[in-house]
């Protein structure tokens, strides 16, 4: 199945660049301070998508650290997503994929991030996003990629890993998909974070390939975008999402990635850059990460492999030899 662009619609990279690279640039804005509370994970997701794209020093490497580093939470031993806010999971998965992407890891104190994931994991196998308790599947995710980056997955064995791996079972559905918590509706975020956590576990072989697989090509619309659940519109954040469960089973031939491609193409802005939810909406620097690694997973000529597990660059993660056996998309480069 051909993902070449069409000659009316290519990934506009150059734009795209010039459009993370000014997000940062004007501190006077107030959506810049209302957005605090995500900095951290903007700048992991701009960074990724420069990444793929080819451009990675289009951000400075030293201010990108140093931006990082401010973001510790001495008290707690991890980071927040901004200085001076409290520690959070999420804000330490994006601050360890960047300094990462940077080789850059031995600027953390290792031993007190892991502190502050271990105390974060919850007696029914769960981990919690921070002090304050609040549980999800996407928390665990974040801890089991966190801790297998900083080389300390280890610290799980025995009893630990069993339990993490024993309540993601527990959040499995009827349907092959996963929800946030036991008993919740699957949706293709959860499927992503239950999958890839499965993946670093080597433990694929809890996962129902056949109806998962089924499940989330049936994501598809027929404009060729896809949804996260049933009766839901169709957003581009889901080309990462889906089409990454999809990679770890190998069934992305599954979905016509032809018409993927096209949907995603068309919620670009041609004249700023940046990739929106989908046609005609306002773009941001999640949607434009999520984009541009859908493409790559379709093999969009001229991107770099993008990690379908950790989504980072694939060549980041066969560097600290984090490779497991699950099966890697063939790319198809015109």
């Amino acid at each position: 199945m051909s993902t070449a662009p069409s000659s009316k619609s290519q990934l506009a990279i150059p734009l795209h660049v010039s459009y993370i690279k000014a997000l940062g640039e004007n501190k006077d804005d107030l959506a810049y301070h209302l957005t605090s509370h995500l900095r951290l994970n903007a700048v992991y997701w701009g960074l990724t998508a420069l990444c793929i794209m080819g451009h990675k020093d289009a951000l400075d490497r030293q201010e990108t650290i140093d931006f990082v580093m401010s973001c510790w939470d001495d008290e707690a031993g991890a980071f927040g997503a901004h200085p001076d806010h409290d520690a959070h999971m999420l804000s330490t998965l994006s601050a360890i994929q960047i300094l990462t992407t940077h080789d850059a890891l031995d600027r953390i104190d290792i031993p007190r991030v892991v502190e502050f994931i271990l105390s974060l994991h919850q007696p029914s196998g769960v981990f919690a996003g921070d002090s304050f308790g609040e549980i999800d599947t996407r928390f665990t995710y974040c801890a089991v990629s966190a801790l297998s980056l900083l080389g300390q997955l280890h610290v799980l064995d025995g009893e630990p890993m069993e339990r993490t791996i024993n309540y993601i079972v527990r959040c499995r559905n009827f349907d092959g998909g996963f929800g946030s918590c036991i008993g919740a509706e699957s949706h293709a975020g959860q499927v992503f974070v239950c999958v890839a956590a499965l993946a670093i576990l080597d433990r694929l072989d809890e996962v129902d390939v056949e109806t998962l697989g089924w499940w989330l090509c049936e994501r598809q619309l027929p404009n060729g975008g896809l949804n996260g659940r049933p009766e839901k519109l169709e957003d581009v954040c889901y080309s990462f999402w889906v089409l990454s469960a999809l990679a770890i089973l190998d069934k992305i031939p599954w979905i016509d990635a032809d018409k993927l491609t096209e949907f995603i193409l068309s919620a670009q802005d041609a004249e700023g850059g940046g990739i929106a939810d989908r046609p005609g909406d306002m773009v941001d620097v999640f949607h434009t990460l999520f984009g541009v690694a859908g493409l790559s997973l379709l093999g969009y000529p001229g991107l770099v492999d993008l990690d379908p597990v950790y989504c980072m660059p694939a060549e980041v993660i066969e560097a600290k030899g984090l490779r497991k056996p699950w099966k890697a998309l063939e790319r198809r480069h015109a």
